[in-house]
C-alpha cells in the first residue's frame, strides 16, 4: 500500500496519510511521498483545492516516527529540514491551492505542526492536539513555536507547549485553533463540502488571495495594508468592468441559493 493515498473528484484532491497501524507517523518514506503528492496536486489543473487527512480514526498523525529517529542521530535533522521531502510543512507549502486539514484523531508534535500548515482546520470530536517537543527534548523546527501563539494567543500556546498536555477538539474550537468540530462520520463530508466551495473560485484568484493573506499576516498592520494596496492596484487594473458585472450576478444567484 502507498504511504500517501490521493483521490481526486470534482476539483478536490483528498490526500491521506496512510500508516494507520503506526498512527500515521511521519517516517522518512512517508514524508518523501507526501512531498511528491502535494507537488502533484499543486501542478494538476483538475485540482482546485485539497483535503489533507489521516487514515483510520486514531490519528491525523502522531508526528515524527520516534522509533526511526531513535535508531539514528542523523534522523534528528528532520526537525530542522528545509527540503520538502524531509519537512512535511514545506511539502504542504508547495501547494498554492487551499488546503483543508481534516483532523480525524490526534495531531501530536510534528503532526500538530503539519496541521498548522493547512489553511483551514476541521476537527472530528475525537481529535486532540498536543505539543510534546519539550517532553521529548527536541526544539520545534517546522513553525509550531511561532504559529501557535499567533493563532490562539501567547499564554495559551505556552500552556500547551510547556506542559505537553492534550487539547480536546471542543476547546480547540473555542480557542480558535479549528474552524469547527463535527462528529467523526461527518468529518470528511464537511471538509469536502468546504473544499468544493473553495474549488468554485477561479484558481488564479484563489492562489493570489491566499498568498496575500499569508504574506500580510506576518507583517505589521501598516506594512500589510501597503502590501494589499500594492497587489490590489496591480491586479484590479487588469479586470474588465463587464467581467465584474457578470461575476456580481453569479454571486447574487449563489447567495439566494444559500438562504
Amino acid at each position: 500500500m502507498p504511504l500517501i493515498h490521493t483521490d481526486i473528484a470534482d476539483g478536490v484532491a483528498i490526500v491521506t496519510l496512510n500508516r494507520p497501524e503506526a498512527m500515521n507517523a511521519l517516517s522518512a518514506a512517508l514524508r518523501a511521498e507526501l512531498a511528491e503528492a502535494m507537488l502533484a496536486v499543486a501542478q494538476d489543473d483538475a485540482v482546485r483545492s485539497v483535503v489533507l487527512t489521516g487514515a483510520g480514526t486514531r490519528a491525523f498523525t502522531a508526528g515524527l516516527d520516534l522509533k526511526e529517529l531513535g535508531a539514528s542521530t542523523a534522523g534528528l535533522g528532520a526537525a530542522n529540514a528545509t527540503d520538502p521531502r524531509d519537512n512535511p510543512v514545506k511539502a504542504v507549502e508547495q501547494c498554492a491551492k487551499p488546503v483543508i486539514g481534516a483532523i480525524n484523531g490526534v495531531a501530536i508534535t510534528g503532526g500538530f505542526e503539519l496541521a498548522l500548515a493547512c489553511d483551514v482546520l476541521i476537527a472530528s470530536s475525537n481529535a486532540r492536539f498536543a505539543d510534546t517537543h519539550a517532553r521529548v527534548g527536541i526544539m520545534p523546527g517546522w513553525g509550531l513555536s511561532q504559529k501557535l501563539s499567533r493563532m490562539i494567543g501567547i499564554s495559551r500556546a505556552k500552556e500547551l507547549s510547556l506542559t505537553g498536555n492534550f487539547l480536546d477538539a471542543a476547546t480547540a474550537e473555542r480557542w480558535g485553533l479549528v474552524n469547527r468540530v463535527v462528529e467523526p462520520e461527518a468529518l470528511l463530508p464537511a471538509a469536502i463540502a468546504l473544499a468544493r466551495d473553495m474549488a468554485s473560485i477561479e484558481p488564479a484568484m484563489s492562489a493570489a488571495y491566499k498568498a496575500l493573506i499569508d504574506d500580510g499576516f506576518g507583517l505589521p498592520l501598516a506594512d500589510a495594508l501597503a502590501l494589499e494596496a500594492e497587489r490590489s492596484t496591480a491586479a484590479n487594473t487588469r479586470v474588465a468592468p463587464e467581467a465584474v458585472e457578470q461575476a456580481r450576478l453569479t454571486v447574487m444567484a449563489r447567495g439566494r441559493g444559500q438562504r
